[in-house]
């Protein structure tokens, strides 16, 4: 087995983004969130929404970045500025999730060491993330990790279904 590398996305990546966005939503979220939006997921629509955000980032993007082993692409992240409207103007991990197939493998630990290695450099001293509610595989890898809940809740409306979640927010190494 190669070791795990973790690079910058570009456009070709983005149907492989796309499966892992999808099936990693399909199992982690099982029984947080409707089936059949689940089971409504689109690896075509996401990949299409992905190629655009590669080749025209927000404003706000620091990077998306991969895991990959073996030409295979195990996770991703994107992270960037802070988007709340509460004023934190701190970083913040817009996304971060890795294939059911590859979970405890240590992409995700790649992917968030980067990222935040990545925010640190950028000038931030914080950073921020949200979390589902209910997603204790997620709440625990966080911790591990020194994220910490800090009270903040968010409640999203989206077509069929609504988010509820919690912040988590941990001090980036200078």
């Amino acid at each position: 087995m190669s070791p795990l590398v973790v690079r910058e996305a570009g456009v070709d990546d983005a149907d492989e983004v796309a499966r892992v966005h999808v099936r990693s939503w399909q199992a982690a979220y099982r029984g947080l969130i409707d089936q059949s939006v689940l089971d409504g997921l689109s690896i075509a629509e996401r990949a299409t929404g992905w190629r655009r955000l590669i080749t025209d980032p927000l404003p706000t993007t620091l990077g998306l970045l991969v895991a990959e082993r073996d030409d295979r692409i195990l996770g991703w992240t994107s992270f960037g500025s802070g988007r709340d409207p509460d004023g934190l103007a701190d970083a913040e991990v817009y996304g971060i999730y890795a294939d059911p197939d590859a979970w405890s493998t240590g992409a995700g630990h790649a992917l968030l060491d980067a990222a935040e290695q990545r925010m640190a450099d950028a000038g931030h001293a914080r950073a921020y993330l949200w979390v589902l509610d209910g997603n204790v595989r997620a709440d625990t890898f966080y911790a591990r990790h020194g994220w910490i809940e800090d009270g903040a809740i968010k409640i999203e409306e989206r077509p069929g279904f609504t988010l509820c979640e919690h912040r988590r927010v941990k001090l980036l190494a200078p």
